[in-house]
């Protein structure tokens, strides 16, 4: 209640205290002490209760009083979009869905959405929003799963290594195209072979062998982005890495200054740079689709795109694709079709995937056509914005969640920022080395495969059976007005994990051995690979039994402390634990 001494007369000073209710049930509130003074020189005092945010939203004991918050809604909309929507949206998913029946694979894709992609995403917001920590200490909810946080945070951390190599090849190809002729539309270059062969005189009847396009490597195109980006011809395998390059070491620490200063300042600072992340890629893909329509040959692309083929459907590879607009798919396609064009071969001669189609088919094509310095900016600045955002995402994860769990480093949040970026500069530079192609093949196919896919089906396992469904719709209730559906509720306990499992268990058993184009990896780069997989999945097991053993009581009471929230530990001393209870299991 306001004092009705108060007017705009009054000098007043606001204090703000906590008050906690008996009931561990019950939110924090926030009271607000207000010091009025009269004029006559006579003081009161008055409260009010602050229903904030927070304190709504919060869970039971939550003391995270000074936690950073989003400025605007719109700010963490557009941190989740970016996010979400990364380079893979353009350099893999068009040509898995080409590669995997066209048309045909969407019926599986959206099937898979709505049963896991959707509901999962969903679970994940609701917990991070209601929880306010990070992806280690928010297992304050069923502390037996807190290896699952430190599971996300390493994949993070890995995913963090290799894909601002990438980064800064886009920015690399940028400064590359600010010139009137771009430097792989022609041969007679320093980096160019003897056998460096105009693309104008290939076409189907030279190929002739049932060698692809995609795969022709002494195109201007191919050896730019292979001898005088890479130089991967000074290798002779991931045994034979050579040094880093100089100009690829300056375009990544670019990189990393760019993240370290969207970043240090937390949400505060990162919500305002999505303005221009998340945004950007929209617009330059939908001027590309634009530009792209408009050439021959490019309804011939998306018509190969769109084919349904069903006898394709019974591949069990998984890859780890984003929903994104369907213009992306487009614009690709697009081009692509305008490719074929042009040589005269079918359009999967000229499909193909990752860095093939971004650094040498797609550049190949913007430089045959007027304008083409243009456009070539227009097309990097769009992949340099498409991989900051969903960095940036990446390594506040890695921040906000071992920030959380060691406070030391929350108060010195800016240093270990630095500390984090500089650490992810050290392990690129193996990726930028005369081998480092093959470094960042074995990341990108074992650092986050196998392992997110487990790391998110223990944590759905964690939430809807141990922390259990029931309480985790009234924890969005408390926060929204109101408990989500039974599709959701049904697809959390049953559909997703069940599903997450066989996709596990499918990419485990299909799992084929690491190859770059020709190049066989050796056994050891295998096993190598399968160990920073498991490296992280560990974290889950291993933390576990830790838990349990540091844990004091007899071996039911460990058990109870460890898969009942903190805020309720007291009743495990009472015997009352609620996961003991058949009713508990069968609740949705």
């Amino acid at each position: 209640c306001v004092s009705p001494l108060f007017s705009p007369a009054h000098v007043h000073e606001g204090v703000t205290c906590s008050l906690v209710g008996e009931d561990p049930l019950i939110p924090k509130r926030d009271v607000e002490l207000t010091l009025v003074k009269d004029q006559n020189g006579v003081q009161y005092t008055s409260s009010s209760i602050v229903p904030t945010p927070a304190a709504r939203a919060g869970p039971p004991g939550s003391s995270d009083v000074d936690r950073e918050t989003w400025g605007k809604k719109i700010d963490f909309l557009l941190s989740v979009i970016g996010f979400a929507v990364d380079l893979a949206n353009v350099w893999r998913f068009p040509y898995l869905c080409y590669k995997n029946g066209g048309g045909a694979f969407l019926i599986p894709y959206i099937l898979f959405l709505v049963i896991a992609g959707m509901p999962l995403f969903y679970m994940e917001l609701a917990l991070g929003q209601y929880n306010r920590e990070g992806a280690a200490t928010i297992w304050k909810i069923c502390p037996v799963f807190k290896g699952v946080g430190y599971t996300v945070i390493l994949i993070a951390l890995y995913v963090g290594f290799y894909y601002n190599v990438i980064i800064a090849w886009s920015l690399h190809y940028l400064f590359s195209s600010m010139t009137s002729e771009l430097p792989w539309l022609k041969c007679g270059n320093s980096w160019n072979s003897p056998n460096c062969t105009d693309p104008k005189a290939i076409n189907g009847s030279v190929l002739g062998n049932g060698t692809s396009y995609s795969k022709y490597k002494i195109t201007p195109a191919a050896e730019y982005y292979e001898r005088g980006v890479l130089h991967l011809h000074e290798s002779r395998g991931i045994h034979d890495l050579g040094l880093p390059r100089w100009e690829l070491s300056l375009c990544l620490v670019v990189v990393v200054f760019i993240l370290y200063f969207s970043l240090w300042k937390g949400v505060k600072s990162s919500g305002k740079v999505v303005y221009i992340t998340a945004t950007m890629p929209y617009v330059v893909l939908f001027v590309l689709l634009i530009r792209g329509i408009t050439l021959p040959g490019s309804m011939d692309g998306i018509r190969a795109y769109l084919h349904i083929d069903f006898n394709r459907l019974n591949n069990l590879e998984v890859r780890n694709v984003t929903l994104a607009t369907q213009f992306v798919r487009f614009a690709i396609f697009s081009v692509l079709g305008y490719m074929a064009y042009k040589h005269k071969v079918k359009i999967e001669d000229v499909a193909t995937e990752g860095a093939g189609l971004v650094f040498i088919i797609y550049p190949e094509a913007i430089s045959t056509l007027p304008g083409s310095t243009f456009w070539a900016i227009v097309f990097f600045i769009m992949l340099l914005t498409l991989g900051i955002d969903s960095s940036m995402g990446g390594m506040e994860a890695v921040l906000t969640g071992l920030t959380d769990d060691f406070k030391i480093l929350k108060r010195n949040r800016k240093v270990f920022t630095f500390a984090t970026a500089f650490g992810t500069f050290l392990v690129a530079l193996f990726c930028i080395t005369n081998g480092g192609i093959y470094v960042l093949t074995l990341l990108d196919k074992y650092a986050a495969g196998t392992s997110i896919l487990f790391g998110v089906l223990i944590e759905a396992i964690g939430v809807s059976w141990f922390y259990g469904v029931d309480r985790f719709s009234e924890d969005i209730e408390r926060m929204m007005g109101f408990k989500p559906g039974l599709y959701w509720r049904l697809c959390w306990k049953f559909v997703s994990p069940a599903f997450l499992l066989f996709v596990v268990i499918a990419s485990t058993l299909t799992a084929s051995g690491l190859k770059y184009d020709e190049y066989i990896f050796p056994n050891w780069s295998n096993l190598l690979g399968w160990g920073v997989a498991m490296s992280s999945m560990l974290f889950v097991p291993c933390y576990a039994v830790y838990k349990f053993f540091s844990l004091p009581g007899t071996f039911k009471e460990r058990i109870a402390y460890c898969i009942t929230p903190e805020h309720e530990h007291h009743l495990v001393a009472e015997g009352n634990v609620r996961q003991f209870h058949l009713k508990h299991w069968l609740a949705i």
